[in-house]
């Protein structure tokens, strides 16, 4: 294995481990703070440390056409839309759903590569590999799945397009991002998403309800250095590097990074359905890498030789 696939590697290790561990900072954040400013709150912050990053480093911004409609596009459909359908949807419907809902995101990605030709083919195994991630986080939430309560089937509905939305930009950033910096990429986005959400907040969320205290800070701290800058730069390095329907798999690792984070932290019950659900996810993503796994013991056997 060469330098850069061992970075790769890493890489993709990281977000899974990093966007498993931000439900926790999450649910720290909003015991103090509204869903929708807690969010634009947090795409502040990134936003702000961005640009003294790309100051620092002197890093260029892109504001050719392309780059400006791409960050636009980034801000409202990666971030405004999917974040605020997701939160809102939240306060309707339990996490589990939410997470089993959530599952089309890869579905999204393998739909649209093929739609927008952003990938030379779609092999059996990653499609196989695709529903046995889903049948996994199926079987790791089955019990937490609830329908009772107001809004249940707008909640429902609004996770779907978010899973959606976001699959369809990942594809558009795969087409059309590739002359972008991972951290240029980043900053325009996280401006709109900022001042967005947080106006939002001011007409539709009560102010009376946030609480600017530690867990608050911490929470949005958290998320907007190792949730957002940390996650998203190497997650559209990432996604110059790698098949993007391998890339989106991530999103299924990172409900079990939660489920063990919430059983060694807050000492939440770890059921033996989650380490069938989890062992399911877990061959999902083996078979969607077959070909490349079986590639790369082929040529360690020849060295071998």
């Amino acid at each position: 294995m060469n330098s850069e696939s061992i970075k790769i590697a890493g890489a993709y290790v990281l977000i899974c481990l990093l966007w498993g561990s931000t439900w926790l900072f999450i649910r720290l954040g909003l015991d103090s703070l509204n869903p929708i400013f807690s969010a634009g709150f947090r795409f502040s912050v990134a936003a702000i440390l961005f640009f003294t990053i790309i100051k620092v480093r002197s890093t260029k911004l892109p504001l050719d056409r392309q780059a400006v409609m791409l960050y636009i596009a980034m801000g409202f459909f990666m971030f405004v839309f999917p974040f605020g359908f997701v939160y809102w949807a939240e306060q309707h419907i339990s996490s589990g759903l939410t997470s089993v809902l959530f599952t089309i995101f890869p579905l999204a990605v393998v739909v649209f590569s093929r739609i927008f030709r952003v990938t030379k083919k779609i092999n059996f195994y990653q499609v196989v590999g695709v529903f046995l991630g889903i049948a996994g986080i199926v079987v790791i939430f089955i019990e937490d799945i609830s329908f009772k309560g107001e809004n249940v089937i707008l909640a429902m509905s609004l996770v779907l397009l978010s899973a959606v939305i976001q699959g369809l930009m990942q594809v558009f950033i795969k087409k059309y991002g590739d002359h972008l910096n991972p951290i240029s990429m980043n900053f325009v986005p996280l401006v709109v998403a900022g001042i967005s959400m947080i106006t939002v907040s001011l007409f539709f969320e009560d102010f009376s309800h946030n609480t600017f205290n530690a867990n608050a800070f911490i929470s949005v701290g958290y998320l907007a250095v190792f949730g957002t800058i940390f996650t998203f730069t190497t997650y559209f390095w990432l996604l110059q590097r790698i098949n993007i329907v391998i890339l989106s798999l991530s999103s299924f690792i990172t409900p079990i990074i939660a489920l063990a984070l919430g059983w060694l932290v807050i000492n939440e019950n770890l059921t033996f359905q989650a380490f069938i659900g989890s062992s399911l996810v877990l061959i999902g993503i083996i078979f969607a890498n077959f070909k490349s796994l079986k590639k790369y013991l082929s040529s360690v056997r020849k060295k071998a030789v």
